[in-house]
């Protein structure tokens, strides 16, 4: 293999720069021979982070179906299956559902960072191979790209990297670990991480602007040394948040009123304005850009949206419709029908349910764990559980067939070639899978 020199390198990657239209609209603050220079001699290959990154890409930018991607927080490898099987063009990973039960510190918290900072990492890890298995499966039957029934199992992951655990170094490191996990998009909020909070909580701490802007310098300064055109999404949680860590910056001096609090933080004017001057200085450093809002409203999302573009035309948002908000309390039927259509009209191509996953599977297990306690017993698993995923099948869900699904049948293909062509032990050969669900 022919290995570049660094002179070649530097060549390359400033000519991608300043020729491909992927980074149109991105401004870096460092050089090409910064990346050259601290990369390595041997540069590896992250295929799933890339073509993730790529496809993302592509979806966000008119390629998606509807004309914006609309996702949902996986909390499990196995949910993010099933939303490939049923269509969604990409996952989103969700800080809160790891922290509330995913996280390897193997316990359960509030969305508050004080989980282990490889939780999301080893998630994404975990669901990029859960795809590799269903699309090895689905190869091994020979079904290829294009027939009926292909199912892309490789859905971009956007993983959530919360403030970056820490400083700069933290961020680059995370942002390192995310994509070596296979991250196709990663996201860092303004707060100050030793008091993070969900953005629906109370006692958020914002760090100075040009301090977020560097984690985002940061996470794109990962991905070009690894060689990789990962999504950076930059959200602002400056609607809500009213305490900032320090006044000196610039940005953020029109909002400081002066006042103090014991542990020392500022306090400053949040809202609107606040977060568009946020949005607006991130801009040009992520590829899509996101303020937390405390309701769901259009009015507020097309004024920060004017804000964005008016700075940075055509720059790309992303925006969460969230489990806390009360739907029905703030808006119509109707209103709530449209609402996404609504928000890709105004530049939001990104759109996603932070905690769906962990909703559908809360509740849905109380429900059936509530029939099951107290009423009698196997007629609700068979109404609620297994009679519908029978009728689910015209839809194209197969787990009805579950010891296939998680892949017996490949393993029994595996055995089979192993010895020869034949085999006695085959795993579903005898199976109740085999006798009573075909």
């Amino acid at each position: 293999m022919t290995q570049l020199t660094r002179e070649q390198q530097i060549a390359a990657l400033e000519k991608d720069w300043a020729e491909n239209p992927r980074w149109a609209l991105v401004k870096r603050g460092y050089s090409a021979a910064d990346v050259v220079r601290l990369r390595g001699s041997m540069q590896p290959e992250y295929t799933l982070a890339k073509n993730g990154a790529e496809k993302l890409w592509a979806k966000v930018n008119g390629g998606a179906k509807k004309g914006y991607v609309n996702a949902f927080g996986a909390i499990t490898a196995g949910q993010a299956m099933q939303q490939a099987k049923a269509g969604l063009e990409a996952v989103y990973l969700s800080g809160w559902q790891v922290a509330a039960d995913g996280n390897t510190s193997e316990t359960m918290y509030p969305d508050q960072s004080l989980y282990a900072y490889d939780s999301v990492p080893t998630m994404v890890r975990r669901i990029n191979n859960t795809f590799k298995r269903a699309d090895e499966i689905q190869w091994g039957r020979g079904i290829n790209p294009g027939d009926a029934g292909f199912v892309d199992y490789f859905l971009p992951i956007v993983a959530d990297a919360e403030a970056g655990f820490g400083g700069v170094l933290n961020a680059f490191e995370l942002m390192k670990n995310m994509i070596a996990s296979g991250a196709a998009g990663v996201h860092f909020e303004d707060q100050l991480a030793a008091v993070k909070k969900c953005g629906h909580m109370g006692g958020k701490v914002l760090v100075p602007t040009r301090e977020a802007v560097e984690k985002l310098i940061a996470a794109r300064f990962a991905a070009d040394v690894m060689g990789v055109p990962t999504i950076v999404l930059a959200r602002t949680d400056a609607e809500a948040a009213n305490l900032l860590t320090s006044d000196c910056d610039a940005n953020d001096q029109p909002f400081v009123t002066g006042e103090r609090t014991q542990e020392g933080f500022y306090r400053v004017k949040n809202g609107l304005e606040q977060a568009i001057s946020r949005g607006v200085a991130y801009a040009p450093y992520a590829d899509l850009v996101w303020c937390e809002t405390g309701v769901p409203d259009i009015g507020f999302a097309r004024e920060f949206a004017q804000a964005v573009h008016a700075a940075c035309p055509g720059k790309l948002l992303s925006y969460n419709c969230s489990p806390s908000f009360n739907w029905k309390k703030n808006l119509n039927d109707s209103q709530i029908a449209s609402f996404q259509e609504d928000l890709s009209a105004l530049g939001y191509k990104y759109q996603f349910i932070t905690l769906a996953g962990i909703h559908i599977n809360w509740y849905n297990t109380f429900q059936f764990a509530n029939a099951y306690a107290n009423g009698e017993g196997m007629k609700h698993y068979t109404e609620m559980v297994q009679e519908p995923e029978f009728a689910a099948r015209e839809k194209g869900y197969t787990f009805v067939s579950h010891q296939q699904e998680v892949g017996a049948g490949y393993f029994d293909d595996v055995t089979t070639v192993i010895q020869g062509g034949s085999s006695s032990v085959k795993a579903l050969t005898g199976s109740t899978e085999e006798e009573q669900f075909h």
